[in-house]
Order: C-alpha cells, then sequence, then structure tokens
C-alpha cells in the first residue's frame, strides 16, 4: 500500500489503540496514537499546576513531544506510563478541547502522517484530520463494557481504582467529547462502525484487515 490512511475513530475505551498497534505491525503501517499526543498535554498540565486551561497556548514553545515506537517522550522524558494514569485521564477531555491545543496537535498529525501509509486513532480522525481518509473505522462499545476494560488496564499496572469512580469518568468524558465545540466526537458519515461489546480482539482484527483488503482491491 501507498500512502494510505486508515481512520480510527470512537469512544474511550472501545479497543482503538490496541487494534491499531495489532493492525499497524499485521499491515506494516506507521501506527500514530493521537490520544497519547493529547495526554502529553495533560501532564504537562498537571506537572505545572496549570489551572487555567485558556493559558496553555502560551506554554507550547517549552512542550517537545516525540513517539519512538510505542514510547512517548514530554521534553526528552519518557512518559509512556505517566500519561496511562487516572490523574491525566481526568483532565485530558477538557484539555483536548481548546481550540488552540487542537489545531496545533492537527497540524503535527498530519506532518507526521504525510508521505506515508498510517493508521490513525482518536476522536476526529475521520471528521477533521484525515476526511478523506482511505478506510474510516468507527469504534463503539457499551459504557459499562468500556469501563471493565479500563479498570482491568489499571489493575494491571498496579493502580487502585473502582469500578464505579471508572464508569462514572468513562462517562464524563463520552459527554465532554461529544458536546465540545472544538472537533466533537462523532461518526463520519462515510465511517463503518464496529460494535466490539461482544467481539474478542482477534475478531475485530479480523473484520478490519478484511475492510482494508477489500478496499485496497477497489
Amino acid at each position: 500500500m501507498k500512502n494510505f490512511i486508515i481512520a480510527l475513530d470512537g469512544p474511550a475505551g472501545s479497543g482503538k489503540s490496541t487494534i491499531a498497534k495489532i493492525i499497524s505491525k499485521r499491515m506494516n503501517l506507521t501506527y500514530l496514537d493521537t490520544g497519547a499526543m493529547y495526554r502529553m498535554v495533560a501532564l504537562y498540565v498537571k506537572e505545572n499546576r496549570i489551572d487555567d486551561y485558556s493559558a496553555i497556548e502560551t506554554h507550547f514553545n517549552n512542550i517537545d513531544m516525540d513517539i519512538v515506537g510505542e514510547r512517548f517522550f514530554l521534553n526528552g522524558r519518557d512518559v509512556s506510563e505517566e500519561i496511562r494514569t487516572p490523574e491525566v485521564t481526568k483532565i485530558v477531555s477538557p484539555i483536548s478541547a481548546i481550540k488552540c491545543v487542537r489545531e496545533k496537535l492537527v497540524k503535527r498529525q498530519r506532518e507526521i502522517s504525510e508521505g506515508k501509509s498510517v493508521i490513525l486513532d482518536g476522536r476526529d480522525i475521520g471528521t477533521v484530520v484525515f476526511p478523506n481518509a482511505d478506510l474510516k473505522i468507527f469504534l463503539v462499545a457499551s459504557s459499562e463494557e468500556r469501563a471493565k476494560r479500563r479498570l482491568e488496564e489499571y489493575q494491571k499496572k498496579g493502580i487502585a481504582q473502582n469500578f464505579s469512580d471508572v464508569l462514572a469518568d468513562i462517562k464524563q468524558r463520552d459527554y465532554i467529547d461529544m458536546t465540545r465545540k472544538e472537533s466533537p466526537l462523532k461518526k463520519a458519515d462515510d465511517a463503518i462502525e464496529i460494535d466490539t461489546t461482544k467481539l474478542s480482539i482477534d475478531e475485530v482484527v479480523d473484520n478490519i484487515l478484511d475492510l482494508i483488503n477489500r478496499k485496497v482491491g477497489e
């Protein structure tokens, strides 16, 4: 494939990152975890105690982000684990809703993807970042199932959380993501929706691989 763009969107916990990583390896595609980019901004805000989110734009010259494989670096420091903590998760949606943050990161995402075959996962890839993507997938799952998955992720990392709190956070993130003014979470008109609630990872991957092969063969 040459310069083939796959947009993989959906709400928190729908399986985007897990699926995108597998697809990228199977199809030899560049994988860009756009959510991690927003999480790095959120971590910078948290660590620098920036309470007024509207002031973030003045700090962008101090935020240097780099992605090496599946590791994420903020100002030269590996923050791959820190950006996945509940504390960062709580603030990433409101920070992602800020216009200047979205504009700067969307620009960066397009620059990274230029001239490559790429799979990107996020919330506005198919609607804003790459509205002309070759294939658009929109993953969904019940809020309860997504909370269960997120809780399992925390448990594997030794982070203490309870189901009700994680479920509440998932629902709050959904609300913020879907109602924000800038690039709200929504399914592109030409995206193919896949409900992952009762599907295994392998089943979702096989489904998407089939869609890719059919698209390439057109």
